[in-house]
């Protein structure tokens, strides 16, 4: 990636102070999205980046993973399968449950989403302490899949999230902070 092209997709990113707590600079990914060359840019840049991945489907945790999800998969010519909060899925579904700061959460994907022996791309907007990401590539080799690699639009490496998804998974991130 080109400074060029990482300055313009760092400009599209929105500090936003103090959201969703007092504390938080959180990055706000809508005016990237708003930009048809900036975001047609993250999509292109992040299929550059995994072109040399064996994968057969992308997965990407909601609502932002299925955001940059989606055109990638249809880019690279693979399926998409959602992974979701609990209970918002209308098929049979595994889920996997994981620590918050405060309290627990639990993501699901449909029981059909991944067969054994598949290879999968997990693709969301943001690495930061890596929970979320963590327990989807436990979902997902639960059903006897692995992970290939994990991709992300921005990175928090402050936030140290790529300790949570282990030593061996390839990731690739666009933008660092």
């Amino acid at each position: 990636m080109t400074a060029e092209s990482t300055n313009l997709m760092k400009n599209l990113i929105r500090d936003v102070p103090d959201f969703p707590k007092a504390g938080i600079v959180f990055k706000d990914i809508t005016p990237l999205l708003a930009d048809p060359k900036g975001f047609q840019m993250a999509i292109d840049t992040l299929a550059e980046r995994v072109r040399d991945v064996e994968f057969d489907v992308i997965l990407g945790p909601e609502a932002r993973g299925f955001i940059f999800g989606c055109p990638l998969a249809l880019k690279m010519g693979r399926g998409f399968a959602p992974i979701r909060k609990k209970g918002k899925l209308p098929w049979n579904t595994v889920e996997e449950s994981y620590a918050l700061e405060y309290g627990e959460d639990t993501v699901q994907m449909h029981d059909d989403a991944v067969r054994p022996g598949q290879k999968v791309l997990l693709v969301d907007d943001l690495l930061a302490t890596g929970g979320t990401m963590a327990a989807c590539r436990k979902l997902v080799e639960n059903q006897g899949a692995t992970v290939a690699a994990c991709a992300f639009v921005i990175e928090l490496g402050f936030l140290n999230g790529r300790e949570k998804l282990g030593d061996n998974l390839r990731i690739e991130s666009l933008l660092e902070y």
